[in-house]
């Protein structure tokens, strides 16, 4: 029986995927031997020796201590793309909403009850302080074209805007999901020279912290609207309170509040409903928990942001699973272990992710998992 441990409320539509008679998911387990967690913060949490995979329902992993667990063997998922949509159809209201002061209108028309028959004429008279203009004609600039940014680009398209696109990881299928009007850059500043909107849709991490900043901002158009639904930590509070207040910067919509920029005027701050949805919540669930079978009953990494996807079947008698550190003569060692025990390596798998690798190798004979933890340079041996 493997336990379960959810941090957070996770869609039960995931969870029920997992059979009972091998599963038991709790939200109280000192031992678990896997984690499925959304938004809660594991940095201080203690990792059990027994923990073999923490699923993220959702993209970001900056909640989760992503390189100790390296360190200890335990691979760390997320679920690239099962709340892209949602995130897409927000993005498209924040887009309006740093075009059209909507949210400061409502709130000013809710000021009016109790005036009875001299709303319509209040309205009329105090409309004019909510003047926007429309998006149509205007530069749309992304920074970043994964799951998300790719949809806000085709969708702004449809939208009568011009698009310019930069990012440098940018992989050939989500480039193939493009529309052809959207002009792709290998140069970041071409984006703030020419954008009248900046949309955010990059991972957060130490490169990417404050990707705005008085500099960058000072390089942008007079007037410019940026839109940020990625990380908070991308924009520079302070910088961009300082540009917003100056006229620098026309409207910011973040989807990640902090008190420097709550009650700001034309700061829209969401609280982060991104996500928040019925549907982005469902998806990411089912695939967390997909994830974390797969791994944990065939040995398979798919979607994990600190070890290498792989996968093999397993025809021999036993699949030996190993992950190590991505360093010279290590996979011969592991295969040497296996040989010495009189074993055969029916078939094997070997990938690596910038410091780590993941080796799977098919067996007929017994595997000594023994032998193979013992050697400098491996942090997980499992054999199923």
């Amino acid at each position: 029986m493997y336990n379960i441990l959810t941090l957070n409320k996770i869609a039960a539509v995931g969870t029920s995927r997992f059979d009972t008679a091998k599963y038991s998911i709790t939200d109280d387990c000192k031992a678990p031997d896997a984690i499925m967690v959304r938004s809660a913060k594991m940095h201080d949490m203690e990792m059990a020796d027994n923990l073999l995979a923490i699923a993220r329902a959702g993209a970001g992993v900056n909640n989760i201590p992503v390189d100790a667990c390296a360190e200890k063997g335990i691979v760390v998922f997320n679920t690239p793309g099962a709340n892209a949509n949602a995130v897409k159809e927000i993005a498209i209201c924040g887009l309006l909403m740093a075009s059209r002061k909507i949210p400061e209108a409502i709130n000013w028309a809710a000021t009016l009850k109790g005036n009875g028959d001299e709303v319509g004429k209040m309205v009329e008279k105090g409309k004019s302080n909510f003047a926007g203009c429309e998006i149509m004609g205007k530069t749309l600039g992304l920074i970043g074209l994964g799951a998300i940014g790719g949809k806000l680009a085709n969708i702004a398209i449809s939208l009568g805007m011009k698009v310019i696109g930069y990012d440098p990881f940018l992989s050939v299928g989500a480039a193939l999901n493009l529309k052809p009007q959207v002009a792709v850059t290998a140069n970041i500043n071409d984006i703030y020279a020419n954008a009248d909107y900046i949309s955010l849709h990059l991972p957060y991490n130490a490169d990417t912290k404050n990707t705005i900043n008085k500099d960058t901002i000072a390089l942008c158009k007079d007037g410019v609207r940026i839109l940020n639904f990625a990380r908070g930590e991308l924009v520079n509070s302070t910088d961009i309170v300082e540009a917003v207040n100056a006229g620098k910067v026309a409207r910011y919509v973040v989807d990640f509040p902090c008190d420097e920029v709550i009650g700001v005027d034309n700061i829209v701050a969401i609280p982060h409903l991104g996500a928040s949805t019925e549907e982005s919540e469902d998806n990411c669930a089912i695939m967390a928990a997909d994830e974390l079978m797969g791994y944990i009953e065939h040995g398979t990494i798919k979607n994990s942001v600190n070890f290498p996807n792989a996968e093999l079947a397993k025809t021999g008698d036993v699949l030996v699973c190993v992950l190590h550190k991505n360093v010279p003569a290590l996979i011969s060692q592991i295969t040497t272990a296996v040989s010495d025990k009189g074993a055969n390596i029916e078939n094997m798998v070997n990938k690596s992710k910038k410091d780590w690798s993941y080796t799977m190798l098919d067996v007929t004979g017994d595997a000594d998992a023994d032998a193979i933890r013992a050697i400098d340079g491996v942090v997980g041996v499992r054999v199923l």
